[in-house]
């Protein structure tokens, strides 16, 4: 019987295969034969060793992994070992070892006979992998030299596990917000789309109300200050059609600024004209009068774009320290607020180890009246009043905007109690107010890239008991101590009046 040899690479070389060369070549010497029948013959003495290991699609983290090392020999197992490698290959993690010599229960192996040919199976399985499980795994198998129990032939298999992740969360912010609103020069507006714990990188794409976007790829410059051979987002606004002003509309538009060349605030100087008895849910108290919303009229130059903007994205992948990737993609514009407010972006997902896709919605919304919230309620002198924004009186569901507006305050006809022109931020807070500011009025302006409103409240402090007693008392002492420092004044002029 002609034997078969295994050697590390896999490949068999069987020994009629010398006569084959033989007559091929014709050129064979009595040496080279005589070298291939004795390396034949020492590998029938040696037996025979094949291992494979089964392949494996890749698995989604929380999955069972079981590990399947097939080998075939006709020699005596000796050991198998497992091994998980790590670090590029410098580092051989051992998980699993049988030694044949100590074990004799084979209960985790699968074994029968086939033409005098021994077949094993060994398995090993990973319970609920996890993304550190990622990588190469490598089964060796060892048998005894058929000439002597003190050498052992080794052969080995190899499998590279990978382990997928899907994403974790999903999220769509504005950058650069909050921003202003600009009335009259267009701007660039940025979606930034994050996506969180995949692995390999999900694929991210846009939507506008349910619609694929069409998109122009670009890249940023490296860090090295090299420009990318793709196309780049122009850094100012870049409006898609041609400037051409329509004169009546640039009048019209520039007779809503006052002299400083700020956009007029309508109803401001005189509130109570926008006041309309029959609004809904109009219950003023006597601590603060609500003024109904003045919202700015929304004119725009007529070279805003009308058309569909081209849309320029790019996305960055971040790795983190567990081995998911996180994702930024990067969509920009050219804002159009006639055409863009109320209109629905989504991102969404798409990953090998999803069953359908992951997204994330937002609605491009200008404010449309903030909610002011005075505390306390009934303001006294020398108490601090905070007047805080809850919400907006128009707006989606829970009482969001999107993108974050920027709220500054002013007071009408005045400074503020600091002595600044305006505040920002959502609460404005005045302490220890003097009895000069009853009747004062404070406007808070909400606005985004989309647009901008105003709400007016009144202050209306009413008199401190407490400080009224405190003058008082003051006063009185006051009083008594000049009575007792005219008192010495009036004896000494008693005694002259007498003695003369």
């Amino acid at each position: 019987m002609v034997g078969n040899t295994h050697p590390r690479n896999g490949k068999y070389l069987k020994a009629d295969g010398v006569w084959g060369l033989l007559q091929n070549k014709g050129k064979m010497t009595v040496f080279s034969l005589c070298f291939l029948l004795c390396a034949d013959v020492l590998d029938l003495a040696l037996g025979y060793l094949t291992v494979t290991i089964e392949p494996l699609p890749p698995v989604v983290v929380g999955d069972t992994v079981t590990l399947k090392c097939n080998f075939k020999t006709d020699g005596r197992l000796r050991e198998i070992v497992w091994y998980r490698v790590t670090d590029g290959g410098t580092i051989k993690q051992k998980i699993f070892t049988y030694d044949a010599m100590f074990n004799t229960n084979y209960s985790h192996m699968e074994d029968y006979r086939r033409r005098e040919d021994l077949v094993y199976q060994s398995t090993v399985r990973l319970p609920e992998v996890r993304i550190s499980d990622n990588g190469p795994y490598e089964c060796h198998v060892g048998i005894y030299d058929r000439a002597t129990r003190e050498k052992v032939v080794l052969a080995s298999g190899n499998i590279f596990l990978t382990v997928m992740s899907p994403p974790l969360s999903i999220s769509v912010v504005a950058a650069d917000t909050p921003a202003p609103f600009s009335r009259y020069q267009a701007q660039n507006f940025t979606l930034i789309c994050i996506v969180s714990g995949g692995k390999p990188a999900p694929t991210v794409y846009f939507k506008r109300d349910g619609e694929l976007i069409e998109v122009i790829p670009w890249a940023q410059p490296s860090s090295g200050g090299k420009q990318a051979a793709a196309m780049r987002v122009p850094q100012g606004p870049q409006p898609l059609i041609s400037r051409e002003l329509d004169d009546t509309k640039l009048q019209k538009s520039l007779s809503l600024l006052d002299f400083d060349e700020k956009p007029a605030r309508l109803f401001t100087e005189d509130p109570m004209r926008g006041y309309t008895p029959r609004a809904p849910r109009y219950e003023p108290s006597p601590a603060t009068e609500i003024i109904p919303e003045t919202v700015v009229s929304r004119e725009f130059p007529r070279w805003v774009q009308s058309t569909d903007p081209l849309y320029y994205f790019h996305h960055t992948h971040i790795p983190l320290s567990d081995g998911t990737i996180e994702v930024h993609a990067i969509i920009t514009w050219t804002l159009n607020p006639q055409l863009d407010n109320d209109a629905l972006f989504s991102c969404e997902v798409k990953h090998p180890a999803l069953s359908m896709p992951m997204q994330a919605e937002v609605t491009l919304e200008a404010p449309k009246g903030p909610k002011l919230i005075m505390t306390p309620t009934r303001a006294k002198v020398g108490d601090t009043v905070r007047i805080v924004v809850q919400g907006f009186q128009v707006g989606s569901a829970g009482n969001e905007v999107f993108p974050e507006p920027l709220f500054t305050w002013t007071r009408v006809g005045g400074r503020l109690l600091d002595g600044s022109a305006e505040h920002d931020g959502k609460e404005l807070i005045l302490e220890r107010v003097p009895p000069e500011l009853n009747g004062s009025m404070y406007r808070c302006t909400a606005q985004n890239p989309l647009g901008s409103t105003d709400t007016h409240t009144r202050l209306i402090v009413f008199e401190n008991p407490s400080m009224m007693k405190g003058t008082k008392n003051q006063n009185n002492a006051a009083s008594f101590m000049e009575t007792l420092g005219l008192m010495p004044a009036v004896l000494i002029l008693t005694v002259t009046l007498e003695f003369t």
